[in-house]
């Protein structure tokens, strides 16, 4: 079940020039997570596709209605440090590649 979510991540970032970053794609509870220098930084699942961002970011995000807090599960707690956007078809590519560009940042304090 969540090998479309794998092979659907490894697709989205394959294009991110990662030279100085050990980008990795592996399967999350039922879904994908990529992992940057061991570091999980975003996540594609049922749910949507979800990036780990500073706290300030987020809450940028959550007022502009751009993206709602993660819960992995419905009555789980919010994941702090997350977004998720729930329609990822919402998105263009150039957003989606920046924000892995940041989430990836975030993680490694490196430029992606």
């Amino acid at each position: 079940m969540a090998q479309p979510y794998l092979d659907d991540l490894t697709e989205l970032v394959r294009d991110i020039d990662s030279r100085s970053i050990d980008l990795a794609c592996k399967h999350f509870f039922s879904g994908a997570a990529l992992y940057a220098d061991g570091q999980i930084c975003a996540s594609l699942t049922p749910k949507g596709l979800a990036f780990k961002l500073p706290e300030a970011r987020c809450a940028e995000l959550f007022a502009g209605n751009t993206a709602i807090p993660l819960r992995y599960f419905d009555k789980s707690p919010v994941k702090r440090g997350y977004i998720l956007i729930p329609d990822i078809g919402a998105l263009s590519k150039r957003d989606i590649r920046s924000y892995f560009k940041e989430c990836i940042a975030n993680v490694t304090k490196k430029i992606a």
